[in-house]
């Protein structure tokens, strides 16, 4: 476990976290010693992270939600409860041209990737400022702000989220809520080990230090914003995208 437990006696809800970046995720801040509230949709991968945080001496529990239904959200607010840290991870991605994006898909982006952090944030952070403190970190994308053909909903709907990111960190700050983002270029996930090799050889040489990241490199960053150590940061948006490349 975490050296100082710096996160002991705080729960942390996690959306999306039993893959990739969120189990990461919820597997650092149980370290740290956050009581850490699972979400996703598959109750056999979420029962498989509960019990290897268990396992490490950690505290964890599982709760299934849909967040494209919104009274999904708040179900999962309520059984989340007194929730001191929120990581908004779950989201969607589907990279088409806008001529074939259908009304449903920029439905689901727009719902999932930015409606239902919003709930979230809306339903849980009174009780932060009831306690007077609390953490939020978004997970959002490079390709929020760097322009890539085909990925139009996704870029738009993370975007939002940036811009959300940046509103309540100013509406909360003077009652002791900070809010802040990551914003992760390419990362290893199992979508990435069955690409070709050669594709992923060509996305890693789109970052300076020429390699995808782990998930557990995004999860140090967001481990960080959302922990005391980070104490006097909010309304920032930070990449963990290794770097751009220069020109030439």
């Amino acid at each position: 476990m975490g050296n100082d437990m710096e996160m002991s006696g705080q729960t942390a809800l996690v959306t999306g976290a039993t893959a990739g970046i969120g189990r990461a995720v919820a597997v650092q801040l149980a370290q740290e010693g956050a009581e850490v509230v699972v979400h996703g949709r598959d109750a056999r991968r979420g029962d498989e992270v509960v019990a290897g945080i268990e396992t490490a001496g950690g505290r964890a529990r599982f709760v299934e939600a849909d967040l494209t239904d919104t009274a999904e959200v708040l179900r999962l607010a309520t059984e989340a409860g007194e929730v001191d840290i929120l990581v908004n991870n779950a989201g969607v991605y589907k990279f088409l041209p806008t001529s074939r994006m259908t009304d449903e898909l920029f439905d689901l982006h727009m719902g999932l990737n930015t409606r239902a952090p919003y709930l979230l944030v809306r339903e849980l952070a009174p009780g932060m400022v009831a306690r007077g403190h609390g953490s939020v970190v978004n997970v959002g994308t490079l390709a929020a702000s760097v322009a890539t053909q085909g990925t139009g909903m996704y870029a738009a709907s993370k975007a939002a989220l940036e811009q959300l990111t940046r509103v309540w960190a100013a509406e909360y700050a003077d009652k002791g809520i900070r809010v802040n983002a990551v914003a992760p270029g390419p990362v290893r996930t199992p979508g990435t080990d069955a690409m070709e090799a050669a594709t992923l050889k060509s996305i890693a040489h789109t970052t300076a230090l020429g390699r995808v990241a782990e998930p557990e490199e995004v999860a140090e960053a967001v481990a960080f914003l959302a922990s005391d150590r980070a104490s006097y940061i909010t309304g920032e948006v930070l990449e963990v995208a290794g770097g751009r490349p220069g020109i030439g």
